[in-house]
């Protein structure tokens, strides 16, 4: 592999890797908090629908020529993706869909979604935010 494919690697792969352990402690909690007697494979069964949806919508923006690490769009992108279709395949897999955990799970997955992506552009700088290049602009028929 060389430098140059790795580099691409890099972009996609971290952060996918970031919304990844984020839905990872989605399901963490949600197994301490309701079923902590359970088998740690409850982890599982609470994060795949999640997991698949932040790996399609990360697939969708990388497939685009678009940064995934960014805040926005592509954040946002990311965490409505990962809650709407999580939370359909959730229910699709038979798994419940209480009022409370919808609302617990919009509002994590936000925070923890956007929040790694607002402590990275932070940490990178104003020089690196400058050198960033703009997301490819959207045709509008």
């Amino acid at each position: 592999m060389t430098s140059t494919e790795a580099m691409g690697t890099t972009r996609w792969l971290w952060p996918l890797l970031a919304d990844l352990a984020c839905v990872v402690a989605l399901a963490v909690g949600g197994k301490n908090t309701h079923d902590a007697s359970d088998s740690g494979w409850v982890v599982l069964v609470i994060a795949w629908p999640f997991a698949l949806a932040a790996v399609l919508a990360h697939v969708c923006l990388t497939w685009q020529g678009r940064r995934a690490h960014r805040v926005w769009p592509e954040g946002a992108i990311v965490v409505a993706a990962t809650y709407v279709l999580g939370m359909i395949l959730r229910a699709v897999s038979g798994r419940g869909l209480a009022p409370g955990f919808l609302v617990v799970a919009a509002i994590f997955l936000a925070l923890t979604m956007l929040g790694w992506r607002g402590v990275v552009r932070i940490a990178r700088g104003p020089e690196a935010r400058s050198s960033d290049p703009p997301s490819p602009e959207v045709s509008r028929p």
